[in-house]
Parts: structure tokens; sequence; C-alpha cells
């Protein structure tokens, strides 16, 4: 009998899949008449950044961007060494088919390359998900890892279920195995990207691995509660309803990305997005921003939200000649 993995299908999942069909289609406009290349890279290194941020790497995406352009970048050597992978596995991307294991393993193996000694191959050993001190989830054991990954892998190829809820399906029940001694929540994004881009070529350029990251505590939550349900619809709904706030944030990039270079282009995409929909029409103080987004670090906030969303003219101060003042307020800017 063929695996079947855990899941229901929820109005709320029917609602996502019909939104992001929708602006899908709305997003394929709109790059045809954008900077294709442009949009591609700075999204790349969104995605590479989003994605490696959710696994302690501390890189901006200036040092990644420096990266590709292979300029020196003073960092620790093997966040280095995880950028480099990352940019050569998205390269790669295209030749993968993701029903077939061999290239899931390649892909482990370029993207873990210098970092592991097990790479390219599933783990020999336990291995469990921790919070802080704390195991989490503790992953099949090594002996059956090879029938698990088998039987995923077949049921991704036979299945019939909508790409978006196919590939969100794998990516829980991937993470749940963790096949691999390390790298394996890179590894379910990036094979989510691929399974997403084999329906619609656009996913390749569209980074939700940023939004993953600024949602880090929700993306956890999510894969718990579906282990703990032994149905993965609560981490699909998280997944769908991501995907579908990062097609948004790139559908509306270009209004906020006018007046920026291609560094503030991968920030504001989507983060200054986040900011002005949390925004009603009234005045806030820059702690009162901050909260809106559970945001305490002020000079991050300051950089990758406020900034960008003042240069765009999409805020504006209360107080433009007294930029300094401690009585100084914010306020929404021509935002329909």
């Amino acid at each position: 009998m063929r695996y079947q993995p855990p899941y229901t299908i929820t109005s709320k999942i029917i609602y996502l899949v019909s939104q992001i069909s929708e602006s899908i289609g709305r997003l394929s406009a709109l790059i045809q008449i954008e900077d294709s290349l442009k949009l591609r890279k700075a999204n790349r290194i969104q995605t590479i950044q989003g994605s490696l941020a959710i696994e302690g790497n501390t890189l901006s995406t200036e040092q990644i961007t420096a990266i590709l352009n292979d300029k020196p970048v003073i960092a620790p050597p093997k966040e280095v060494q995880e950028v480099r992978n990352a940019l050569k596995a998205y390269e790669e991307i295209h030749n993968w088919r993701p029903e077939l294991e061999l290239d899931l393993l390649q892909a482990h193996h370029t993207l873990m390359a210098g970092l592991i000694d097990e790479i390219g191959q599933y783990r020999h050993g336990g291995v469990g998900v921790m919070s802080g001190d704390r195991v989490v989830h503790m992953a099949p054991p090594a002996s059956q890892v090879n029938r698990l990954m088998g039987d995923l892998l077949h049921w991704l190829a036979e299945g019939n279920e909508h790409p978006l809820i196919k590939s969100s399906i794998f990516h829980y029940e991937f993470e749940f195995i963790h096949p691999f001694a390390d790298g394996n929540g890179r590894m379910g994004r990036l094979w989510q990207t691929l399974i997403l881009s084999q329906w619609n070529p656009i996913f390749l350029n569209i980074p939700v691995e940023s939004l993953i990251y600024q949602n880090q505590k929700a993306y956890y939550d999510a894969l718990q509660a579906s282990t703990d349900r032994a149905d993965s619809v609560p981490f699909i709904e998280f997944i769908l309803q991501m995907i579908l706030d990062a097609i948004v944030a790139s559908s509306t990039s270009d209004q906020v990305t006018a007046q920026a270079s291609d560094q503030d282009t991968v920030q504001a995409s989507d983060q200054v997005k986040r900011l002005i929909e949390k925004m009603e029409h009234k005045e806030y103080s820059l702690s009162e921003l901050m909260s809106l987004l559970d945001l305490s670090h002020r000079a991050t906030f300051q950089k990758n939200y406020l900034n960008p969303a003042l240069e765009a003219s999409l805020i504006e101060r209360t107080l433009p000649d007294k930029p300094k003042s401690p009585k100084q307020k914010y306020k929404l800017k021509n935002v329909h």
C-alpha cells in the first residue's frame, strides 16, 4: 500500500491556495515589466540570508552580496562557507528533480560541503531537535531513515495533491524524519522551493525564507503542533500563509524600492511592507512601531524597517524639521 502522510484539508488551506494562485498571476505580470535580473539577485540574497539566519548564521545581506560578488568579507569562516554553499545550491537547483533521492543527496552534499563529515548521505546516528536545552522532537532511529525517505519520495512522485499542499506536507514530513546529521532545516526549505518551482518557476524568485525567519518561533510552533496532532495541517496553514505574504510583499516591492539600491531592495521588499500593513492611520512613537512588529532591537528596526519606509515615502515624520526630537512620531503617507 502506498504511504500516505496524515493531513487534513481545511477551509483555511483551500482559501490560502486560492489566494496564492491569484496573487501568483499578478506577480508574474509585474515581473515581466521589471528588471528581472536585478530582482532575482536581490531575492536570492534575501532567501539565503533568511534561511541561514534561522540556523544561526549572522551574516547580513550586505555581506552575502559581497560574497556573491567575490569580495572579501570579515566573518566567521564557517558562516562564509554556509553562504557559499547556499549560493551554489540555488544556482544548481534547476538541475534537480524533487522526487529523486540521488538529487536530494547531491543537494545536501552541495549545501553542507566543508561543514560536516556526513555530507550527501543519510545520518548514521540518532538526532533530536532542541529548543534551548530541551529536546522538543526526537527523530526516528537512523535504521528507519532509508525506508521513511523512500516512502516519502515515492509519495511525492505519485501523489495528486496540489503542489502548494504537497510541498508543505513534504516539508513537514522531511523535518519530522530529520534524515541528515545536520542541515535538515535549510534542506527542507530548499526542497519545498524546488517542488514549487516545478509548478511555477516564479517561486525561485520569491524569498519565503525571509518571512519564515521573521516568524521563526511560529515556524517551530507549527512543526511541533503538527507532530502533537499527528496531522500536518498546522504546518500547512502556517507555511501557506508565509508564501502568500511573500508573494504580496514581492508584488508591492516596486513602490518600496524604486528609490533604493540593490542592497536596500533585499531588505525593503518584505520588511517595509510588513511595517506598513501593521500601521493604522494614526500617529506612532518609535517604540510603538517596534511593538507592532514584536521587535526589541532599535538599531535593527531603524535600519531595516523605519528608514527604508521613510525613504520610500510610505510613512512620514510628524516633526520633519526635528528628526531626532523626543516627541517625534510617525504616520502613514499616501498609502491606499
